[in-house]
This record gives C-alpha cells, structure tokens and sequence, in this order.
C-alpha cells in the first residue's frame, strides 16, 4: 500500500509540476466546486493544526497510560512514533510546497505554494496516527470499525471543505492523501511489531 500511494503521489506531482491534463482537469472540477459557505469552513478548520495535534494529543496520552498500566512493554513507544511522525511533518510539507509554488484557486488571490495541502496532510497524519494507536485499544470489532468510520468521514469531511471553500484544488488533496499514507503504513508496522502488540 505504501507503494503504490508513493508512486500514485509522484505521478499526482509531475501532472501538477508540468501542468499535464490530470492538473487541467483538476483546475476545471475544483473551479467548478467552489462555493465557499460556513459549513465548508468548519470543516476545513478540522484540519488545521489547532484543532487536529490536540486531538491526536488526547489519544497518545489515554493510549500511553492504558498502556503502561497493563504492563505493556515499551509502552511509551508507539506515541512517542505517532508524535514524532507529526513533528516531522511540516519539514516534509513546507519545502515541498515551497518547491512546487502552486497557484491556489482563484477565491485565493496570488499566492501560491498550495501542493500538497497542509490542511490534508495535518488531518491525515493526526486522526490516522490517533486511529492506529487507540485502534488495539477497543475491545470489540463494532469498535474499531467505527473508529476507522469516524477517521474515513473526518479526512473527507476536511477534503470537502478545503475545496468547496476554495483553499485547494482536488489534486492537492489527493496528493496530500497519498504522501501521508506511506508514513501512516511505516507506524502501523511498528505497532504491529511491537512485543505483544495487540491486533
């Protein structure tokens, strides 16, 4: 899974790089989904970083101590992974963005610097790196489904207000989606390796 979502998202990025078809047909859906109202905000504010890290907080922190009160070997790692895979993100995102310089939609003005979108990729990494540290945590399969739910609708939910508000075209979602998957996959590896790792 890692990497085909590091190959779709070199792909993603030379059509946005060399502004091939898949950019132009991007440019012309996102131009015609654009219509900026409160609900698409309040959901693109689910992505910034002062709604998303303290979430992803709250699960470390109930997940670590859970953890060390069962006797959990290295209880403390797979948060420590999951925060420091979030502290590593901007220095991935930011030069990225800066390299790329893509124009925004039209309601954005001039600016530019819009691939990948940071919105996604702090939603992305913040409610997935939460789902796979709380997921060994949840007693019953209904659970953990529900959680993958609410993480799936959350991702959406931050995707659809960030392009019908007009902060990103759809490619720049996409893309975000598809660099944080392969960091997402690398941490549910560690859990998984982890002695005693629950599944």
């Amino acid at each position: 899974m890692a990497a085909a979502a590091g190959f779709l998202f070199l792909l993603i990025t030379w059509q946005v790089v060399a502004h091939g078809p898949l950019a132009r047909v991007d440019k012309r859906i996102g131009g015609a989904a654009v219509r900026p109202d409160r609900v698409s905000g309040l959901l693109a504010d689910l992505g910034n970083i002062a709604v998303a890290v303290p979430v992803l907080a709250v699960v470390l922190g109930y997940a670590a101590l859970r953890a060390r009160r069962a006797g959990t070997h290295r209880w403390w790692l797979p948060a420590v992974a999951a925060a420091g895979l979030m502290a590593v993100l901007p220095a991935l995102i930011v030069p990225l963005k800066e390299a790329i310089a893509r124009p925004g939609p039209p309601v954005m003005g001039s600016a530019t610097g819009f691939y990948p979108s940071g919105h996604t990729a702090t939603a992305a990494l913040a409610y997935g790196a939460a789902a796979l540290v709380l997921r060994p945590w949840l007693t019953t399969a209904y659970a953990r489904r529900g959680l993958l739910a609410v993480c799936a609708v959350l991702q959406l939910g931050v995707a659809y207000g960030l392009v019908r508000h007009g902060y990103h075209w759809p490619l720049d979602v996409v893309g975000s989606w598809c660099l944080c998957a392969v960091p997402l996959c690398a941490l549910r590896l560690l859990l998984g390796l982890l002695p005693g790792a629950r599944r």
